[in-house]
């Protein structure tokens, strides 16, 4: 008897219409490698015709003591006939972003980086990368490369495929940086029209998982904020206190008018498969409003 085949992780979270708000990747400060070519189910570690799986471990663990998260890039459609080895490293906090940009010779040179970016430029333009890692969930290859597609075709030398960011039932799956604004589902939307929104200073809340350097708990109340009180701005909603109730977390956000205080329940979801190689279902966390007003 043949196996019935499983629907598609993106499919199944579409179908149940999880919230995708809270579900940021954590990471305030990030390092971008360019690895161009196939990646394995690790970009780093299971890619040995684009680098040495020795190599690309240490630099992972090199970049993991510092506290910084790692993901590979690629150009997305073209390779150059002689590999390049580009890279970035953002700080991504809050009113403090920055990116800088670079090129080594070859990757041994990722090994030595200056992990706070000095070794490169202050870059004025963005980082646009949207996971395409079909290794590591199917639904990142042809969720991802459709959305990458997209907007390359608008923002070429912003945009990169990148490998695994998290969130696959969330595929499509788009991290801009400095800011660390992670989106999903973008390939149902009009993907580079996020970039447009983002080069006015602006987001789209219905896509917006969240920003990586906040608490989930932020996250989520900065989405209840903006879905009540409208405000689409990037700076908008900084997190003025963060605290812990009975089954809960209040937030109290800055708002144009006066603080904003948001309370939480913090629930868990029935069991679901959070990527198409999940084997055993899990619950996930969910914030849900239970109350919004002026502080």
């Amino acid at each position: 008897m043949t196996t019935p085949k499983r629907i598609p992780c993106s499919d199944q979270s579409l179908a149940r219409d999880d919230p995708m708000y809270g579900t940021a990747s954590a990471g305030s400060s990030w390092v971008l490698l360019e690895l161009s070519g196939g990646w394995g189910h690790s970009a780093f570690l299971n890619s040995p015709a684009v680098i040495d799986p020795d190599l690309g471990r240490a630099i992972v663990r090199r970049v993991e003591r510092a506290g910084m998260r790692i993901a590979a890039i690629r150009r997305h459609g073209r390779r150059d006939t002689a590999p390049r080895w580009r890279w970035f490293v953002a700080r991504a906090g809050l009113g403090d972003e920055a990116l800088y940009a670079g090129e080594v010779d070859s990757p041994a040179d990722y090994l030595n980086l200056a992990l706070d970016g000095t070794d490169g430029t202050l870059s004025s333009d963005p980082v646009v990368a949207i996971c395409a890692h079909g290794k590591h969930d199917q639904c990142c290859a042809v969720r991802g490369r459709g959305a990458t597609a997209a907007i390359a075709a608008e923002f070429p030398e912003i945009t990169w495929e990148c490998s695994h960011l998290g969130g696959d039932r969330f595929a499509a799956t788009m991290l801009v940086l400095p800011e660390g604004l992670c989106y999903g589902r973008v390939d149902s939307t009009d993907s580079a029209g996020l970039v447009r929104l983002y080069l006015d200073g602006r987001l789209d809340n219905r896509y917006l998982r969240g920003r990586t350097s906040l608490p989930h708990a932020v996250q989520a109340a900065q989405y209840f904020a903006r879905e009540k009180y409208g405000d689409d701005r990037i700076s908008a909603l900084p997190p003025l206190d963060v605290e812990r109730t009975g089954g809960g977390v209040r937030v109290v956000l800055g708002g144009e008018a006066g603080p904003i205080e948001v309370r939480l329940n913090e629930e868990l979801s029935e069991p679901l498969l959070s990527q198409c190689s999940a084997k055993v279902p899990g619950a996930v966390r969910v914030f849900t409003l239970a109350s919004i007003a002026s502080a």
